[in-house]
């Protein structure tokens, strides 16, 4: 008989997880467990699947270094199985969990990423605030007027220009034009990034709808589009501000899975927040 975990379906703003605690940091998951736990159809389901484990427990000696400061790693993974930096959803959803096991108590803790280490605050029971940390232009020498470095392709249309960030995981912008309906584009495919990433990148679709205030769609690296990305959010919502010549430090991103908050903090960082909901307890096989 496969081995049996407990799990814990979480979203934010229905950017879905599954939760699998490792409390003694004595199960890694497998690319395939992973892939298996988020399948829609055969497993759980989910965006991504996040490991709660000891810091001191981490297999990354960069994220075992973070054990002064956070006493759990978020281990996050993509859907396909692949290894993720951070997520600014799964950063609330893994607070949440946290809080309700009584793993952390108090209204302002850390948790260890690997992209550091990320400070999350409960503001209320419905809203959780992460700073996501420092951020940066994939070229910080681009000047405003120049705006874009970065061509994105999608069936249908003409390359679209785009800017890309890095919030801890890479993220390219599209600026849409007027004549590109948001709602109609295709992103069942992977939208094709000209010069390509390195490591891959989130892309993300903007409709600016006023002062302080967006609309997203995003196409996630090893998940294909989801109804909300944290860091999407934050990265659409600094992108629209560089182009737009700051227009405050306050940003309402709206989502096909909801709203968020995103706000420019000093140093060159920015914080994400939103609700965090855990829907479902169980236990499972693994595969």
């Amino acid at each position: 008989m496969a081995d049996q975990t407990a799990f814990t379906k979480g979203h934010g703003t229905e950017n879905d997880f599954v939760l699998v605690p490792d409390l003694e940091g004595a199960h890694e998951l497998t690319a395939q467990q992973v892939a298996w736990l988020a399948d829609r159809r055969a497993g759980i389901g989910g965006d991504g699947v996040i490991r709660v484990v000891p810091t001191a427990a981490a297999g990354d000696a960069s994220v075992r270094d973070q054990a002064s400061s956070a006493r759990w790693f978020m281990d996050y993974r993509n859907a396909d199985g692949s290894l993720a930096e951070m997520c600014g959803n799964g950063t609330r959803v893994f607070a949440a969990y946290l809080r309700r096991e009584g793993l952390e108590t108090a209204d302002e803790f850390a948790i260890a990423t690997r992209a550091g280490v990320k400070v999350v605050r409960f503001e209320s029971p419905d809203l959780i605030a992460v700073n996501l940390g420092p951020w940066r232009l994939a070229q910080p020498t681009i000047a405003r007027d120049e705006g874009f470095d970065a061509l994105v392709h999608l069936d249908g249309h003409e390359p679209l220009s785009a800017l890309s960030l890095d919030l801890g995981n890479p993220h390219t912008v599209v600026a849409l034009p007027e004549s590109v309906d948001l709602d109609s584009l295709d992103l069942h495919r992977i939208p094709i990034v000209n010069p390509v990433p390195p490591h891959g990148t989130n892309v993300e679709l903007v409709r600016p709808l006023g002062a302080g205030h967006i609309r997203l769609r995003v196409h996630e690296r090893g998940v294909g589009e989801t109804r909300s990305c944290g860091t999407g959010a934050a990265a659409a919502a600094l992108a629209t501000r560089f182009w737009a010549g700051d227009q405050g430090e306050v940003w309402t991103v709206d989502v096909p899975g909801g709203g968020l908050r995103v706000r420019a903090l000093p140093g060159q960082e920015v914080e994400l927040a939103g609700p965090a909901v855990l829907v479902a307890d169980g236990v499972t096989p693994l595969v």
